[in-house]
This record gives C-alpha cells, sequence and structure tokens, in this order.
C-alpha cells in the first residue's frame, strides 16, 4: 500500500506573525519556516503505518516554492521513502488555494498509484480546512476527517473522528483521504542520523507544465489585520468585589 502525504511550509507555529504595513499580507521576511504541525502528525502517522507492515511506501508531496525543500528533507529524516516538490511558484508569498492543491495531488495520487493519502486537517496560516475534502471530491475516494485513531486492515480504514461533544468512529474502504487532528500522535524528533541517511532520499522537483496543470486563482485579499488587542485586566481584593464588578459590566445579571 502506498501512502501520499501533503506536506506545507508555514511560518513557524513558535514566531509571532507580523503584518505588512500596507496591509497586504503577512511579512515572511527573515521568519523561520517549519512544517505544518498537522501535517507532522500525518507524516507520522504514515510512518508508523510503515513500520506496522502495513504500508509499503510513503511518500511526502509539497506544493510551493523552491524552499520547501527543508520541509520535505524533515519529512525523509522522520521515515519518508521519497518526496516530490511541485513547484508552483517562485513567490513565497503567493498562497496556493486549496481548490488547485486539491487538483496538483489528484494528479500526483493517480500518477503514483497511491491507496491512502494522509493530510493534516489545516494548515496553520489559513485554516482553510478544505483541501482534503476536495480531494476526496476529485478522486471519487472514500474521507474521512478530524481523525484522532487510525487502523487499517483488510482493505477498510476505521477511524475515530473528534466531534462535538465526544468521539465517531467510523469505517472507510481505501482507497480514501483522511485528515488528521491534534491527538492521532506525537511527531518524533528526527536524528542527526536519519537526517544525513534524509539527503540521500530521492527528491524530485516538477514544474505544473510537467504535470499538465495551470493554477487559477479564485480568491483575493482584500486587507490582512493584526487582531484586536485585548484591554488590560484589573485585579481585585475579593471574590464580592469581583461579582460586582462583573455585575457592573453586564456579564452577570
Amino acid at each position: 500500500m502506498k501512502i501520499l502525504v501533503p506536506i506545507k511550509r508555514v511560518i513557524d507555529h513558535n514566531v509571532k506573525v507580523r503584518v505588512k504595513p500596507d496591509g497586504s499580507g503577512v511579512d515572511l521576511a527573515n521568519v523561520k519556516m517549519s512544517m505544518n504541525p498537522f501535517d507532522e502528525i500525518s507524516v507520522e502517522q504514515a510512518v508508523r503505518l510503515k513500520e506496522a507492515g502495513v504500508a509499503s511506501e510513503v511518500i511526502v508531496v509539497s506544493i510551493g516554492v523552491k524552499q520547501a525543500q527543508e520541509t520535505l528533507r524533515t519529512a525523509l529524516a522522520m521515515g519518508a521513502d521519497r518526496a516530490i516538490l511541485v513547484l508552483a511558484t517562485e513567490d513565497v508569498h503567493d498562497n496556493i488555494e486549496p481548490l488547485d492543491v486539491a487538483k496538483i495531488l489528484r494528479k500526483l495520487a493517480e500518477d503514483e498509484g497511491a491507496d491512502l493519502i494522509l493530510t493534516g486537517k489545516q494548515a496553520i496560516d489559513n485554516d482553510m480546512n478544505a483541501t482534503g475534502q476536495m480531494l476526496s471530491a476529485l478522486l471519487g475516494w472514500s474521507q474521512a476527517t478530524f481523525a484522532s485513531k487510525v487502523e487499517i486492515e483488510n482493505g477498510t480504514a476505521r477511524v475515530t473522528r473528534e466531534v462535538d461533544g465526544g468521539l465517531q468512529t467510523v469505517n472507510v474502504s481505501l482507497p480514501s483521504v483522511i485528515s488528521v487532528d491534534l491527538r492521532l500522535n506525537e511527531p518524533r524528533y528526527a536524528s542527526l542520523p536519519n537526517i544525513m541517511k534524509a539527503k540521500k532520499k530521492p527528491l524530485a522537483e516538477m514544474t505544473l507544465q510537467d504535470l499538465g496543470l495551470a493554477l487559477a486563482p479564485r480568491l483575493k485579499v482584500i486587507t490582512t489585520n493584526e487582531p484586536v488587542a485585548r484591554a488590560a485586566g484589573i485585579q481585585v481584593a475579593s471574590v464580592a468585589e469581583l461579582v460586582e464588578n462583573l455585575k457592573q459590566n453586564g456579564v452577570l445579571q
């Protein structure tokens, strides 16, 4: 069984995001970039499935700029077998929209003969949470979202999903697209020996023309703003004073 894992290069989750002065987008100059945290979880799950003998090959894919090579190398160091970089733009500020990403992944999945696609449920830069669902529709495959547990057996994936108020377990037939949530696993750290080995693993580069595709942007960012700053808190001397303050501010009736 082949597993395809899309990964995205995003601003590191520990970095404070800055908006450009003109409000046209996020400032990426001299900013640390890393793998999308949800994608780290999907890579880890794919590697675990291979280690368990369920999968024969794990292929990681990134779509965007050439700098995404380092992100792919990280995934290879975690245990993926090979990587594919689709050069879709030269500008790090260009955002490849979910539908375009889904179309690219559909072509790669068909060309590679993938049986399972594991995606992060969303990217932390735009929080779209759309690519996996769109990809499932384009391929005509089954799908399961927000997975906190995945078991593969006899051509079926048993997926435990996180839903409002609890957990839901579903069985989906393979091939399938599964998007993963935070509590599925704890991604491993790549050891130094594996980082060195990753440098020798195959990393293929291709363009949209190689795939016979072209981007068709449908969204336009009008403006980007910083979140509204929170008002400073106050200290109270007693519970009675706290209750009285809450009443005065309309929080309590």
